[in-house]
């Protein structure tokens, strides 16, 4: 077997050893500079080719970089190849590179090998971020020097030579895909639901990568799993099952320890962490993701007092249950985060009255299971391209459905449709791409719609 695919070796591309890096994104361009700096002869290859591409490229010094191109002979005589996330398993270039016998890593893998520290993974489909950014804050808090890093923004090869005591990684099902010997002290895995199927090709494909988080496990690793997620745990860590419900509801299967809710506390195997009636992060999503945090870094060794204090404080990013405004007796809250129907329905679990607003580029998902909130709903207002789709969900529902064509307009809908006490949310289960640059995009843009509407009804 190559040292390279050996998953019991953290052995790396030596001095002049050819490497090709697949895709000049964030991701991409960071691997090929640690590569550089290891000594190692670097070909990167991008089939798109833009203005910000020939800018990255021209800062790497040293390699050879080839855009608007997947031509396969570039692979020649190659050691090994990097490839970035945006970079499907179906890939003419990676198809080549099996084809050929050459071993394929993510950023990740490169990153793990050249890790100092521990690392605590965390994936799942929706959560991932908050949930990372909360337990590096818990494990500073503790008195740790942690980093949030990997499918967070900060890439992991450059936290993987920085000085701390721990990385906690977000790790995405495309980054995990060609692992081959990452090890997570602690593996957190926080939910799965059909997302990015146009990627991995099914359910069960997009599964089995998410669970690859715990295969190179062992003894003295901890695996924090929610419990629905039990039969895709692997390896052989400490096991420790989380609900957002009771605590002694949660117990899965030859699963002795768990983590939920006890008496209004966050409850972890380590002891209590903290009330929720103190969390600033809302919703029943956020609850999740603390329960997760709190077991995770108790897990790494953080005293719960300590987590509890960084939980309480935790404040959430833009565009995930983000309250916007009050008015009238309404809230608006913008959940644009939520690109599939899972988290939309799990926005929608924390709300007693809403009127929702959602649509978007549907990603093959299916958009009927937003059919299971018409309790809990006011009205609904579709938008974007999915609208048609999104009307048929909730056609023999009774729950009235309106059209609109752009954000303005579905927050103007979606107000008079509303009542005092009422939400409206923006929680789309759908990506943004048909009418906005990203969900950072149309989040602001619904922000922009609130506050216009508010100024106008204010004048």
């Amino acid at each position: 077997m190559s040292l390279f695919l050996d998953p019991a070796s953290r052995a790396l591309p030596g001095r002049g050893s050819p490497v090709v890096v697949l895709g000049l994104g964030r991701s991409g361009e960071a691997a090929a500079r640690r590569l550089l700096a290891s000594g190692a002869r670097v070909v990167v290859i991008d089939s798109a080719d833009d203005s910000g591409l020939r800018e990255r490229a021209a800062g790497l010094a040293g390699a050879v970089v080839r855009l608007g191109t997947q031509d396969a002979a570039a692979l020649a005589g190659a050691a090994l190849v990097i490839a970035s996330p945006g970079v499907a398993p179906s890939s003419p270039m990676l198809s080549a590179a099996r084809e050929a016998g050459i071993p394929v890593w993510s950023e990740v893998e490169l990153a793990w090998r050249l890790a100092r520290v521990p690392i605590v993974g965390v994936t799942g489909t929706n959560g991932k971020t908050t949930t990372t950014r909360m337990i590096a804050e818990a494990l500073t808090a503790s008195g740790m020097r942690a980093m949030a890093a990997g499918n967070i923004g900060h890439p992991l090869v450059d936290a993987a030579t920085a000085d701390l005591d721990v990385i906690v990684a977000e790790l995405s099902s495309f980054q995990l895909h060609h692992i081959v010997s990452l090890r997570p002290r602690v593996a957190v895995l926080l939910d799965l639901a059909d997302d990015h199927l146009d990627w991995h090709g099914s359910f069960e494909a997009y599964g089995a990568d998410k669970a690859r988080i715990f295969e190179n496990q062992a003894e003295g690793d901890v695996a924090v799993f929610e419990r629905e997620c039990a039969p895709w745990r692997r390896g052989r860590a400490r096991a420790v099952a989380f609900s957002a419900g009771s605590r002694g509801g949660c117990a899965a299967p030859a699963i002795e320890e768990t983590a939920g809710l006890e008496d209004g506390w966050i409850v972890v195997p380590e002891g209590r962490v903290v009330e929720t009636s103190r969390l600033r992060a809302r919703g029943s999503p956020n609850r999740a993701n603390a329960i997760a945090a709190a077991a995770a870094a108790c897990a790494f060794g953080a005293a719960p007092a300590s987590v509890g204090e960084a939980l309480a404080s935790f404040e959430p990013l833009p565009h995930r249950m983000e309250l916007v405004e009050e008015a009238g007796g309404i809230a608006y809250v913008n959940d644009s985060k939520a690109t599939n129907p899972h988290a939309a329905l799990a926005a929608l679990g924390g709300i007693d009255r809403a009127v929702l607003v959602a649509g978007g580029r549907n990603k093959g998902l299916d958009l009927s299971v937003l059919a299971e909130a018409a309790g809990r709903l006011r009205g609904v207002v579709a938008l974007g391209e999915s609208a048609p789709e999104v009307e048929r969900v909730f056609a023999a529902t009774g729950v009235p459905v309106e059209h609109a064509a752009s954000m303005d307009e579905a927050v103007e809908r979606a107000t008079a449709m509303a009542g005092p006490g009422d939400t409206v949310l923006l929680s789309p289960a759908c990506a943004s791409f048909d009418l906005f640059a990203d969900y950072k995009a149309r989040g602001e843009a619904f922000r922009a719609a609130v506050k216009r509407l508010i100024e106008r009804r204010e004048a």
